[in-house]
């Protein structure tokens, strides 16, 4: 592979690659260590790539592998670490946009406490939406696997969220009730 095929072939899929790696991560700067880490491994096997069928779901993994091995590192993520989402203007008021920020902080608290598999298959399917074929390949588990987790995932997330519009649980009162 030449560098204008590298340029063109993997230089592109960079923004998924960083968005996936601080999503597993919740720390910008160590995605964007993950990402030059995987972007400089991929160059350096540049002559193999011709061999790869899905350069796209390869790098994929070598970016969850990596990510990986650096949570193994430090053995903890911290969910205040997490990035505010960005909405685009829209004619709302405050408090709806507020209820729209908080509902999205409360998604985003439920998915990282998900299994790393299931966090990481809702990821890549309902974010970076990526074909099952993709996912499979990405993070090498069958499709049928892929299917049963997101499904799981996806049952958890609802039900959490339908938990605390039911009854107005918050992680303060259960924080509360657990200490009574």
């Amino acid at each position: 592979m030449l560098a204008r095929d590298f340029k063109t072939d993997v230089l592109p899929i960079s923004n998924k690659l960083l968005r996936f790696a601080n999503q597993i991560l919740q720390d910008e700067e160590e995605a964007k260590d993950v990402l030059q880490d995987v972007f400089l491994k991929l160059w350096q096997k540049r002559e193999e790539l011709g061999k790869v069928e899905n350069l796209e779901a390869f790098a994929f993994r070598m970016t969850r592998n990596r990510c990986l091995d650096m949570i193994r590192s430090r053995r903890t993520i911290s969910i205040e670490s997490m990035k505010k989402v960005k909405f685009p203007d829209e004619e709302s008021s405050d408090t709806d946009y507020l209820d729209l920020s908080n509902s999205v902080d409360q998604v985003k608290r439920i998915i990282a406490g998900l299994p790393d598999i299931q966090r990481t298959i809702i990821h890549l399917r309902d974010i970076d939406q990526l074909e099952f074929e993709e996912i499979a390949e990405a993070t090498q588990l069958n499709v049928n696997a892929i299917r049963v987790n997101l499904s799981r995932a996806r049952k958890k997330v609802r039900d959490e969220i339908l938990k605390i519009q039911n009854y107005g649980i918050t992680e303060n009162t259960y924080t509360a009730s657990k200490v009574l």
